[in-house]
């Protein structure tokens, strides 16, 4: 899985997320021995190979003041979810959105939006927003509102 020492020590400086400075990459960089490019082409490369999934930012809604997450589920038409999909994930308050499969005959939907807000009123009325947008698309929705923080995991190797 590793190619190399600098690659191991590379998962191993970041996989708690990386550090809050301003030049991240060049931080690490001087942790594991090599240039800031390196560490960015070694980075897509671990991406490319399917080594690391996903490099994002992952925020704690609770700590800036978004206390009401509501994961607003939808049945739209199969062949329309992709368009729509994009169109609702363009919305300033939708935070990711992602098609799924339906799982019939008790669930029905297949289009997810997650929404923040600092409180459940605030989310349900974006959630209204959404189906303002899909309209006539729209067959039904349900909003599944967070009941605990979990906790976001990476990988995680040993030192």
């Amino acid at each position: 899985m590793m190619r190399d020492d600098i690659e191991r020590r590379l998962v191993l400086a970041t996989q708690a997320g990386l550090p809050l400075v301003p030049r991240p990459y060049a931080y690490i960089a001087e942790q594991v021995g090599c240039s800031e490019a390196e560490v960015r082409e070694r980075l897509a490369d671990l991406l490319a190979r399917g080594v690391v999934r996903r490099i994002g930012a992952v925020p704690n809604h609770y700590a800036i003041g978004y206390t009401a997450n509501g994961m607003s589920v939808w049945d739209v038409r199969d062949d329309a979810v992709d368009g729509l999909g994009e169109r609702i994930g363009a919305l300033p308050f939708v935070t990711h959105c992602y098609r799924r499969p339906r799982a019939l005959p008790d669930w029905p939907y297949n289009l997810f939006a997650m929404v923040h807000g600092s409180s459940r009123d605030e989310v349900l009325a974006h959630v209204a927003e959404i189906r303002a947008v899909l309209h006539r698309d729209c067959r039904r929705h349900d909003v599944l509102f967070s009941s605990r923080i979990l906790k976001k995991a990476g990988l995680r190797i040993g030192a």
